[in-house]
């Protein structure tokens, strides 16, 4: 499993998506970093094989996504599914949240990761 994390070929893209966050996952970011949950370690914009998850935790085996408008949509929503049945293929779970709850309950999607990090 460890030779489909973070390829050296899938460098520059995850560099670019890190110095270019989303509002939305720059504030969850701000929760994950540091060890805040649980002393647990996430990393941002982690390549898994061809895809790039927006956090990540591999203690918990645990792919954390915040979806906006471009997640809508019957292509992008393809596109979701058949990444998220290839990450659990490998045995990661895939939580998923909007912006908005971020934006609006930023405090219940804190709880939502601590309460699935200290269930796995």
């Amino acid at each position: 499993m460890t030779h489909l994390i973070n390829r050296s070929n899938e460098k520059t893209k995850r560099r670019l998506l890190r110095n270019d966050m989303p509002k939305a996952e720059y504030i969850l970011w701000q929760q994950l970093r540091r060890k805040q949950i649980a002393g647990l370690t996430f990393r941002r914009q982690v390549s898994i094989g061809k895809y790039v998850v927006d956090f990540y935790c591999s203690a918990r085996r645990l792919a954390i996504e915040v979806d906006g408008e471009t997640h809508i949509g019957t292509e992008a929503e393809a596109y979701d599914a058949e990444r998220q049945k290839y990450l659990e293929n490998l045995g990661i779970q895939v939580l998923r949240f909007w912006n908005t709850d971020v934006y609006k309950n930023l405090a219940g999607v804190v709880d939502e990761v601590l309460r699935v990090v200290m269930r796995i």
